[in-house]
């Protein structure tokens, strides 16, 4: 384990079985569709099945001063379930004021905000925010509180029973990461900032809450730290499918993580609202164009994903040919070199036309098949495997779709990324799904 909390990152993480949440009747605890913490909701809790409607809906969302200052203007966004969506842009735009409207640490001055399907406006804030996950930069932590102690700071307030809350802490702190019996008696001051922000993400999904807002949580600490808690979380949220609100200033942050990127400009104008491809490469307005910079179109690589289409497709030889009739391949297509595959498809390595000249005596082509200079999965974003080829002197790698084949990406051969089609949706990364004993899904994932 190292400094920020992570267990080697050739180890992989267990998916704990974590302790349903359920009430004395056996049940979920959740507030029905259709009421508020309060009481009846209002009219957008009747519309449609629960399925169909947003996790989050803002309406006219609005936020200004006695002196006329306007924090947030008339906004509207709706979030769907299991997404995360990243508020992003300058200084001052309103992306704080507007996540804390949501749960009520900053009051509306008008507009609504529902919560799926309940109308929270005017309810009790307290049970609101026992209702809502919420992490900030730092993680936010209770320093006379021991770790399990913060993580089970919600439970708590809800009335849990001991064992409960024990059995949910110990279950949230193995999906972070840390192991309990090690950092549960540790107090905040005694870890490091990456294993800070880990307590408070689980002490924020400590009652299993359907939202998660998120304020900057991994600015506070160094670039390799935070891209390691970037992808943890994002493996995290897949597994439970909580549906999440994030501010951050740091675009590359929100195009690695954001299933969707609302731009904001001062006053809260909603500039545009779209998957992060589409942000990069078809901004909407001027103002998201200068936002995103000049550099967008390498940006929109890391979101645009290999394609079968265009890759590569050098020539390819088989482990048992003889050089000769390998030799008359190569010369029959043009080609100076060629990928050597098994009798199963798989590549094996590659070799030149000049290697089929020198080693002309071999009976077959295993002997002098060269090792791939690197292999890359069919599902990796265009970027990262751009960055692989420049590394290797050949400028390629072979592609694979599991262990099959597919071709090469060549350094010289970057798509289009203005007319490719199959960017128009985020990259994400493979999370693995760890059978529960018996079978079943996860026994927090929201479905």
């Amino acid at each position: 384990m190292d400094g920020t909390g992570s267990p080697p990152a050739s180890a992989a993480r267990p998916t704990p079985a974590l302790t349903p949440l359920t009430g004395p009747s056996g049940t979920r605890e959740r507030t029905p569709a259709g009421t508020s913490a309060t009481g009846p909701a209002g009219p957008a809790a009747a519309a449609g099945p629960a399925a169909d409607r947003p996790a989050i809906r803002l309406e006219s969302l609005s936020k200004s001063y006695p002196d006329g200052t306007v924090a947030v203007g008339a906004l509207d966004l709706d979030v769907a379930r299991g997404e995360i969506v990243c508020l992003v842009g300058p200084s001052g735009c309103g992306k704080s004021t507007t996540l804390r409207m949501v749960n009520r640490l900053i009051e509306p001055t008008a507009g609504r905000v529902i919560l799926d399907g309940d109308d929270v406006t005017a309810s009790d804030p307290v049970q609101l925010r026992r209702r809502i996950g919420y992490v900030i930069q730092s993680g936010g932590l209770l320093p006379h509180r021991t770790v399990a102690e913060n993580v089970a700071t919600v439970p708590k307030l809800l009335g849990w029973d001991r064992t409960r809350t024990r059995a949910r802490v110990h279950d949230l702190l193995t999906l972070v990461g840390l192991d309990p019996a090690t950092y549960g008696g540790r107090y905040p001051a005694a870890l490091s900032g990456g294993q800070q922000q880990r307590v408070g993400v689980a002490r924020a999904l400590a009652a299993d809450p359907p939202v998660l807002l998120m304020d900057e949580p991994f600015g506070a600490v160094d670039p390799v730290v935070r891209l390691r808690l970037q992808r943890e979380f994002r493996a995290i949220q897949a597994e439970l499918g909580t549906t999440v609100l994030f501010v951050t200033h740091d675009l590359d942050e929100a195009v690695a993580l954001g299933h969707r990127i609302a731009v904001l400009s001062a006053g809260g104008h909603l500039e545009q609202y779209a998957e992060p491809a589409a942000v990069l490469g078809s901004p909407a307005t001027d103002f998201v164009a200068d936002f995103v910079g000049g550099d967008r179109g390498v940006r929109r690589l890391a979101v645009t994903p290999l394609r079968s289409a265009t890759l590569s497709t050098p020539a390819t030889v088989r482990t048992g040919d003889r050089p000769s009739f390998a030799s008359a391949r190569l010369s029959s297509v043009g080609a100076r070199w060629a990928v050597v595959l098994d009798p199963g498809g798989r590549a094996t390595g590659w070799l030149s036309a000049q290697d089929l000249v020198d080693g002309a005596a071999e009976t077959s082509l295993g002997p002098l098949a060269r090792p791939l200079p690197g292999t890359a999965d069919l599902d990796r974003s265009t970027l990262s495997v751009l960055s692989q080829a420049l590394l290797v002197p050949e400028g390629w790698v072979a592609v694979l779709d599991g262990d099959r084949y597919v071709g090469v990406f060549d350094r010289a051969g970057v798509p289009d990324v203005r007319t490719d089609t199959a960017a128009a949706g985020p990259v994400r990364p493979v999370v693995p799904v760890t059978e529960r004993p018996g079978g079943g899904a996860h026994p927090l994932r929201r479905e």
